[in-house]
């Protein structure tokens, strides 16, 4: 008979939503905890932005939205949504390929609330601790905020469950670019792209975006409207030094060399500087899961989470303890969704897991090749980059692996972003109506 177990779900965002839901159709008694008022983690949009802009000081008040008023998908509606409730065919007034926050955000809401998850989750629930009591339970504290309350009043509560599956996301402490000479001391505006929100603030400004992610394409292309000048910093050894060809304010450069208390800017292979007004870091996120406490088994340096078998279980407390959404580039709901379904299954006992031993050893391998092909250890939860992850944890789960023609689409898809960061959306979608008229 499979094993029913109390299971403490940390975040309600997206992975957070499917993996209470798998663990729910395992017959586990799940409670969600989520910090804010609402679901959906990071697509959530929430004007106010933290105290300190670069996301340094640790005892600031945490703003947990991320996203900026125009920010737009990633992924197409094609590969996104889970597999028995897709985003594709869903319209919530904005019916582009590539639509904006509060439609997705729409979705999420209406996925909840039809496998019965709402009702599981406990809103204004900050985590605040999780400790491994025995070899098979966690005691989770959580506090409570008072709602309607001014005076930032809270109450405190704990639970001993037997399985805790961290959902918490990764987008709420920023990576910033410390490593710049002079950086700390430059006097003038500095913030991080999480606390990015609007172009106003920039008007007539010269702006200096460090990063040539999506978020740092999409903000220079939302400033460029309004700001004097945008300069875009790139670490890549291949990038090129020259102006926009869309925008005449807009120029792009290589790794900034070094900055200047008078506001001034080089970049490595320049003569010329920029005096700038404001620098923005595009410049990603840290793995931050401040309330879990194992003793030293888990460990988060540069990015990684370890060790962790599969991006989901420490071997050492597997499978009561888990990880959904280690990953940052790349697909995000079929993994997230197979990740889920892995998690509940071994808890109930119908999915076997290797042995301790046999775990590290796996992880150890992994590292190791990484180490030897030249990997980053940042780069460790980019698995999702192509499908042979989802192919791995599809053979864990002893299911069907995705169809052929989803991979073709996704390697598609991704190949369009890699060639075009600034317009890949308008790009793919155009692609594939000429496809549609031949």
């Amino acid at each position: 008979m499979p094993t029913q177990l109390k299971v403490a779900v940390i975040g309600a965002g997206l992975s957070g939503l499917i993996a209470a839901r798998e663990l729910e159709r395992e017959s586990h008694e799940v409670v969600v905890l989520e910090k804010s008022n609402r679901l959906g983690g990071v697509w959530v949009y929430d004007p106010k932005t933290e105290s300190d802009l670069l996301g340094l000081d640790p005892d600031r008040e945490i703003v947990h939205a991320t996203i900026y008023k125009s920010l737009r998908t990633n992924s197409p509606r094609q590969i996104m949504g889970f597999s028995d409730y897709m985003f594709e065919g869903k319209d919530y007034g904005d019916p582009r390929m590539f639509p904006g926050h509060q439609e997705f955000l729409r979705y999420l809401e209406d996925f909840a609330d039809k496998f019965g998850v709402t009702k599981r989750i406990r809103f204004n629930s900050e985590v605040t601790r999780v400790d491994v009591v025995g070899s098979n339970e966690f005691e989770v504290e959580w506090k409570t905020s008072k709602v309607g309350s001014n005076l930032g009043l809270s109450s405190s509560s704990s639970k001993v469950f037997d399985a805790v599956v961290v959902c918490n996301g990764h987008n709420s402490q920023p990576r910033v670019a410390m490593d710049i000479p002079g950086i700390l001391e430059w006097p003038k505006l500095q913030l991080h792209a999480h606390n990015y929100r609007v172009p106003k603030p920039f008007q007539d400004q010269v702006v200096v975006i460090i990063g040539n992610g999506s978020s740092a394409h999409d903000i220079s292309r939302e400033l460029a409207t309004v700001a004097k000048e945008i300069h875009m910093s790139s670490r890549s050894p291949n990038a090129k030094v020259s102006k926009h060809d869309k925008y005449n304010n807009t120029w792009l450069h290589s790794k900034i060399e070094g900055v200047f208390k008078d506001g001034t800017i080089k970049f490595q292979d320049e003569v010329v500087s920029v005096k700038a007004d404001t620098i923005i870091h595009c410049t990603g996120y840290e793995f931050h899961i401040p309330f879990l406490n194992t003793n030293g088994i888990i460990s988060i340096n540069d990015k990684r989470v370890a060790p962790t078998y599969g991006n989901v279980f420490p071997p050492q407390l597997a499978p009561r303890l888990s990880f959904v959404g280690l990953f940052h580039t790349g697909m995000t709901f079929l993994p997230a969704e197979l990740q889920s379904k892995w998690i509940a299954r071994a808890l109930s006992g119908k999915v076997s897991l290797p042995s301790e031993k046999e775990m590290l050893n796996q992880v150890k391998i992994v590292y190791t090749q990484m180490e030897e092909k030249g990997i980053p250890k940042s780069h460790t939860h980019s698995l999702n980059l192509n499908m042979e992850y989802t192919d791995w944890l599809s053979d864990q789960l002893g299911i069907m692996r995705p169809p052929q023609k989803l991979k073709d689409f996704y390697a598609r898809f991704l190949e369009r972003f890699r060639s075009d960061r600034e317009d890949f959306r308008e790009t793919f979608e155009k692609d594939l109506l000429m496809d549609n008229e031949m």
